[in-house]
């Protein structure tokens, strides 16, 4: 459950598409060293949570604050420095680029080509810092065995676990994982959930938004509900499973 402390706290989120009200408030936290998960119905405001909290999109109103900073409406680059990243429902690497590249292309701290660099060597440090790097995280993300290959030519699973390693590489603290399963075949889905369980235990902060509920119960506490742009509830899921209005929401019964 961590140790109580919020490293990422959402209050009064709103945001409107059209005339649309995605967001009518949203509140909740996530803890340090916690799976969060955060669940709800289609249409709840979910992913456009994750959207203004990562900065894909700014929120009209509300504020978003992480590891002690008011980060709301910040762009995504700065945000992901800051030590908050994501992942993507449709994995988002460069198809023709290989594994190792796409790892290399997250790593926080490039070198690029200039002349100081050249010259003092701290250019070909960090670059060998990098690849150490992204080969952990390959390593443990079982991906070695396709390095080298194209990232188009993964398998949906693969794609997946490419994804989180992209993420890892940034070097987060907190990781929002939009629907880490979906897709995947049993299997990988279990070493899936293996890998976030390990990485928990070192440390990193985990808020996931699922719909295979076999997951969220296994792995996820708290568990957040949210309904029609609002946060619902929150508990264990054997709460908010017991919960009428959680029935009611994703049942289409609330008025």
């Amino acid at each position: 459950m961590g140790n109580g402390d919020e490293l990422l706290t959402v209050r009064g989120l709103t945001r409107h598409f059209y005339g649309v009200q995605a967001l009518r408030g949203a509140d909740f936290s996530v803890r340090r060293g916690t799976i969060t998960a955060l669940i709800g119905p289609n249409g709840a405001g979910k992913t456009t949570a994750f959207q203004c909290i990562s900065g894909v999109i700014a929120p009209d109103g509300g504020t978003v604050r992480f590891d002690g900073q008011d980060i709301t409406g910040w762009p995504a680059d700065r945000i992901t420095r800051a030590g908050l990243t994501r992942t993507f429902q449709i994995a988002r690497g460069i198809l023709r680029l290989s594994v190792l590249d796409n790892l290399l292309l997250y790593a926080p701290d490039q070198p690029g080509e200039g002349l100081v660099a050249a010259l003092t060597g701290a250019g070909r440090a960090a670059e060998a810092a990098n690849r150490a790097r992204a080969m952990e995280v390959a390593r443990r993300l079982n991906l070695l065995a396709v390095l080298d290959n194209a990232a188009g030519a993964l398998s949906g699973g693969q794609k997946k676990l490419l994804e989180i390693g992209r993420a890892l590489m940034a070097g987060p603290k907190l990781i929002l994982l939009d629907e880490p399963i979906a897709g995947v075949n049993p299997s990988l889905a279990e070493r899936i959930a293996e890998h976030l369980a390990e990485l928990r235990t070192e440390g990193l902060s985990f808020l996931i938004i699922e719909h295979h509920m076999d997951l969220i119960a296994r792995l996820c506490d708290p568990v957040i509900v949210m309904a029609e742009g609002r946060t619902l509830t929150e508990g264990s899921f054997a709460e908010v499973s017991a919960n009428a209005e959680v029935r009611e929401a994703y049942m289409g019964k609330r008025t």
